[in-house]
């Protein structure tokens, strides 16, 4: 066909065959390998039984040679082990053989210190039996000695045994007497000096003066009719300034007075205040009041802060944390005995500084503890306990020095010292309490203590009457010359003085005078 284009076709025989040759060499290559692989394995796995045939027998091998040497190492061993024990053995056996022989030594030493001490024993037996017949003559002869000074003197033995007691006693006593009256005079001059000049040197150096303050706070008006609008329409101003302040207003006849009472004296000074702020402004109603109040609160607060930082300020006293500083400064607004509890506190703080530094020790520590003694006083009328407790727990939450504290617990006598800036302390507290002019106490305590002081002493035996002078800091005592001697007068004092110390609470110090004086009264006729 012309056009058509006319390709070369294999036989369809031919390709089968080829195939089929393929597939046939194909297979008989595949068995060919097996076998082959076999083959190579198989003399793989021979060779590798071969090996191990032989390392089996290499192992056998040296295990036995390791057998015959292990055995070799210990016949060896065993042998060593018995020489080290026969040798050992010698060497035990010899010891015993040397302890034999010393401790026949030591029997036979024994024995001849046992002859020596039975000959002893035998001569101390004589030598007792004689000793024996000896004090029986001398018992004898003291018997007839007695007898003999009995009849001489007309006293029995048990009689002078009294009479010479007696006479031993009461000369020893006189001595220990006079001992006790010249020890304690030369301890006395030795001290009082000493402590005089430390005292006036301290006082010379600080120089506080103060009067006594009120317990009550009291309003100036400019006239009569404010008392009218302060107490308001029905009472409603002066209700609203007692509910806001918690402070007592006491309206009386006194002209163009009123008097403000309040058991806190932080209270007292914040209704002062307010109510004079009240009188200038003139505008009295409770909503004025109120806000006069906060004011007044405000400035109280910060009147506090800053009484307690120049308190710290003016004594030199650094580093007392915040909430302290603010308890300082309300004491500015409490009194004790009408002395200003703040003051008095710097004062302290100023003399114990003084003081430890005429003894050395240290100074700022001493005037801490001075400014700190009687911080529980702010707060004394708001938490229960007395001063002392509750400024000992307040130094004590506020990471306070041990000294301190014991300074704070000891200031009043309550525990004992343990440092001398705790005595200073004690000290300096006495001075600024004692001094003229610093407290003021009611007469009531006052007679209160001059009877105590007396009855004190009139129950001592021997006392006949007693004389509280010089306000209560002197105490004459009047003996019985009869049942109290003069060597008993150095004792009874020290026990009054003592009582006295026990049973009162006083400032200074208490000088106990014993006077004992005999007359002979005869009447002319």
């Amino acid at each position: 066909m012309p056009g058509a284009i006319v390709g070369f076709a294999p036989p369809v025989n031919t390709i089968i065959a080829v195939a089929a040759a393929v597939v046939i060499t194909a297979i008989v290559v595949w068995n060919l390998a097996i076998a082959h692989r076999k083959r190579t394995v198989e003399a793989k796995i021979g060779a590798a039984e071969d090996k191990a045939r032989q390392i089996i027998d290499e192992a056998l091998k040296t295990a036995e040679a390791k057998k015959r040497e292990g055995l070799l190492e210990l016949k060896e061993e065993t042998i060593k082990t018995r020489n080290d024990l026969e040798r050992e053995s010698r060497e035990r056996r010899a010891e015993l053989q040397k302890m034999e022989r010393r401790v026949l030594t030591k029997e036979e030493t024994l024995d001849r210190k046992q002859e020596a001490l039975e000959k002893r024993e035998i001569q101390f037996s004589q030598k007792e039996e004689k000793l024996n017949k000896r004090r029986a003559e001398v018992e004898a002869l003291s018997e007839k000695r007695v007898q003999e000074l009995e009849r001489i003197s007309g006293l029995t033995s048990e009689q002078a045994k009294e009479y010479l007691l007696k006479t031993v006693e009461d000369d020893v006593k006189h001595e220990t007497a006079l001992m006790i009256k010249e020890m304690e005079s030369r301890i006395k001059e030795d001290a009082a000096q000493k402590a005089k000049d430390y005292v006036v040197t301290a006082i010379q150096k600080c120089a506080a003066d103060q009067v006594a303050e009120a317990t009550i706070s009291v309003v100036a008006l400019p006239n009569d009719e404010m008392k009218g609008r302060i107490i308001g329409r029905e009472g409603r101003n002066i209700r609203t300034i007692e509910t806001m302040t918690g402070v007592d207003l006491i309206i009386d006849d006194t002209p163009e007075v009123v008097v403000l009472s309040c058991f806190d004296p932080v209270r007292r000074e914040v209704a002062r205040i307010a109510l004079e702020k009240l009188i200038v402004d003139g505008r009295i109603h409770p909503a004025r009041i109120e806000e006069m109040v906060e004011k007044a609160r405000k400035e109280v607060d910060a009147s506090i802060k800053e009484a307690g930082e120049n308190a710290i300020l003016e004594c030199g006293v650094h580093g007392i944390h915040p909430e302290l500083v603010k308890l300082l400064g309300r004491m500015k607004y409490r009194t004790s005995y009408g002395q200003n509890a703040l003051n008095h506190s710097i004062e302290v703080s100023l003399l114990s500084g003084l003081l430890a530094g005429e003894v050395g020790v240290d100074v700022r520590l001493a005037k801490r503890a001075g400014l700190l003694h009687d911080i529980g006083k702010s707060i004394d009328h708001e938490v229960e306990g007395s001063h002392i407790e509750i400024g000992t727990e307040l130094c004590k939450k506020y990471k306070e020095s041990p000294t301190v504290i014991n300074a704070v617990e000891a200031h009043h006598g309550d525990v004992e010292p343990t440092s001398l800036i705790a005595c200073i302390v004690q000290a300096a507290d006495a001075i600024s309490a004692a001094r003229p002019g610093a407290r003021r106490e009611t007469l009531e305590n006052y007679t209160n203590r001059l009877k105590q002081l007396e009855d004190i002493a009139n129950n001592f035996k021997g006392v006949e009457k007693s004389f509280a002078i010089q306000a209560g800091r002197e105490i004459r005592v009047m003996v019985v010359p009869e049942q109290v001697s003069e060597d008993d007068m150095v004792f009874l004092a020290r026990d009054i003085a003592n009582q006295v110390e026990a049973e009162l609470e006083y400032p200074g110090q208490i000088k106990i005078n014993v006077i004992r004086e005999s007359r002979a009264v005869e009447y002319a006729k």
